[in-house]
């Protein structure tokens, strides 16, 4: 019997997102966190779509790759995320911020 090989549902968009996540994250973080959540989401069904069948499909290394992107783009966005919370609590929110960079430009003379 031959049986020919077809791709996973979703390997290139995982990839893709994977892919995204990690650019996203210097988007405050946001766009990170929701294009690593859809990649692995999306990789999950893919993954045990592949373990049902694993001789019926291509394109099981995209889904792998595109997921542990996600999982990096995720935690960047975590970190940037974070890090921006730490800023505002810290320096007194937005006006606190936009102050400290009056000053540096000031004393810099940028």
């Amino acid at each position: 019997m031959n049986l020919q090989k077809q791709e996973l549902p979703n390997s290139t968009l995982i990839l893709i997102m994977g892919i995204l996540s990690i650019v996203g994250c210097c988007c405050y973080g946001a766009v990170g966190l929701i294009f690593g959540i859809v990649a692995i989401i999306l990789s999950k069904k893919s993954i045990e779509i592949y373990q049902s069948n694993p001789e019926l499909y291509l394109g099981y290394q995209n889904v792998k790759t595109g997921r542990i992107l996600g999982i990096i783009g995720i935690v960047l966005s975590a970190i940037v995320v974070l890090s921006w919370l730490v800023a505002l609590i810290f320096f007194g929110g937005m006006e606190g911020i936009y102050h400290m960079q009056d000053e540096v430009i000031r004393q810099y003379g940028g």
